[in-house]
């Protein structure tokens, strides 16, 4: 006679808040060292950061005890981390530039826009019982993502900055509406997928043993391609137009299993690139700086570029330490050259730990998508975490000199509201999604109301 064993799934909250007061300890002992190796003395707002980001990571943790138990446990304590050292790092660059003469306070809007974006994964939580309901706003996402792609180009609102046409200015507020786009179109391209992963993967000719889509299915192939050389060269952003294609070439490989979709991406993607290199001047720039950036005829144009690898040259093994540092010569070191003022002060082994940290966050999301039983699911975390994991290496490869520079930022480290929001957005869906990858298959059988069935 079979033995029935009951089974009781581990929901991990124990190792999840154990793993948070870690996160606490390290992040807010890396902010008080950079105040001490910069000016000798604790903080004055070290008080304030320590309250705040403790509220935060009790919420978190209350918040997924509540509407999430069986989250994994490891996403949201390491990006936690990411965001204090990022916050510390930003610390010490303001404290290099107020030693200049210049006051700047990027660490505390860093600290505001955190709370912020903490608040709406909340929300997320909270408000977003099942990932599945989104696949019923799969079109409505297209055209909203499509719309804020759009908005910097509105004239009144739209701004140009360094070159770049991606921002919008409304009520004194700067905001980059390209970072919740990509939120929209990961969406859509889930909910579009799922629904046409058979025909895309089985229907349409062979040439040169390369599956070609039909082209009823290739339509949203050539509208996706198209936006993303609207935004190239309307809007001289080579890195959101990476993202953006790169994000549906990706999903559409994970959604057929075709390797043949990563090389029809790449030869679509190639004409585009090539007409910014000849024929928009900021890609250009970008190109030379990447191909010869110490020649003594590029110094003006490429001394952000040179500056960054000398800080890096400067860090050396085990950095210069915390607040001991000069980031502050470097332009933009607190936002789009943040990795190489990292690298500076902690060195090889704290820019490699960082990455490992990228690394362990991308690797949680895959393995959610692994994990959920249906296929908008898988595709959705998937992307997710795709989208993370391709602007971590566009950022570093940018600085390092592996490939030109795109102009992205780095999640959770860089300074920048638009983007910070945005990516703690990102970590609520996959803290959503991984519940639902890990949630025992008897309690997550059940569909909620008005939730579409899924094609599996």
């Amino acid at each position: 006679m079979a033995t029935v064993v009951s089974y009781t799934a581990r929901t991990r909250r124990s190792t999840q808040a154990l793993l948070f007061l870690s996160a606490l300890v390290i992040g807010l002992s890396a902010v008080a060292l950079a105040s001490l190796g910069r000016d000798e003395q604790l903080p004055a707002h070290l008080t304030t950061i320590a309250i705040v980001t403790t509220v935060l990571a009790v919420a978190l943790q209350s918040v997924v005890m509540w509407r999430a138990p069986y989250a994994d446990p490891v996403i949201l304590p390491i990006v936690l981390l990411l965001n204090l050292i990022g916050i510390a790092v930003i610390s010490s660059i303001d404290g290099a530039k107020a030693a200049s003469g210049t006051a700047t306070h990027y660490a505390d809007r860093q600290l505001m826009w955190t709370a912020l974006g903490v608040v709406l994964a909340c929300v997320v939580l909270v408000g977003l019982r099942d990932h599945r309901l989104l696949r019923r706003y799969t079109w409505i996402s297209a055209v909203l993502g499509a719309l804020l792609l759009l908005l910097p180009l509105v004239p009144g609102i739209g701004r140009s900055i360094n070159g770049s046409q991606i921002w919008i200015r409304i009520a004194g507020f700067s905001f980059q509406p390209a970072e919740l786009a990509k939120i929209c179109f990961a969406v859509f391209f889930a909910g579009y997928l799922v629904s046409r992963r058979d025909s895309l993967a089985l229907a349409g000719p062979k040439v040169l043993g390369i599956h070609l889509p039909r082209w009823s299915d290739f339509g949203p192939i050539l509208v996706a391609w198209g936006f993303s050389v609207a935004v190239l060269v309307f809007q001289a952003d080579l890195g959101t137009s990476l993202l953006f294609f790169g994000l549906f070439v990706v999903m559409l490989y994970v959604a057929t299993d075709r390797l043949s979709w990563l090389i029809i991406g790449a030869a679509m993607f190639v004409p585009p690139a090539v007409f910014a290199v000849t024929q928009v001047a900021r890609v250009r720039t970008r190109l030379t700086c990447w191909l010869d950036p110490l020649a003594a005829a590029n110094y003006d144009r490429c001394y952000q570029v040179d500056q960054g690898l000398f800080g890096l040259a400067n860090g050396g093994i085990v950095g210069t330490g915390l607040g001991q540092g000069r980031p502050a010569i470097v332009p933009f070191a607190h936002s789009d050259f943040i990795y190489t003022s990292l690298g500076e002060e902690l060195g090889m082994v704290g820019a490699f730990a960082v990455l490992l940290l990228y690394l362990l966050l991308v690797q949680r999301a895959l393995r959610a998508a692994v994990g959920i039983s249906d296929g908008f699911g898988t595709l959705l975390a998937g992307g997710l975490g795709f989208v993370i994991a391709l602007q971590v290496f566009v950022v570093v490869g940018g600085v390092t000199r592996v490939i030109p520079l795109t102009g992205l930022t780095l999640p959770f480290l860089a300074a920048g509201g638009s983007s910070l929001i945005s990516n703690w957005i990102i970590v609520g869906l996959l803290v959503r999604l991984s519940d639902a990858a890990r949630r025992p298959a008897a309690r997550r059988a059940g569909t909620p109301a008005g939730v579409p069935a899924e094609v599996s």
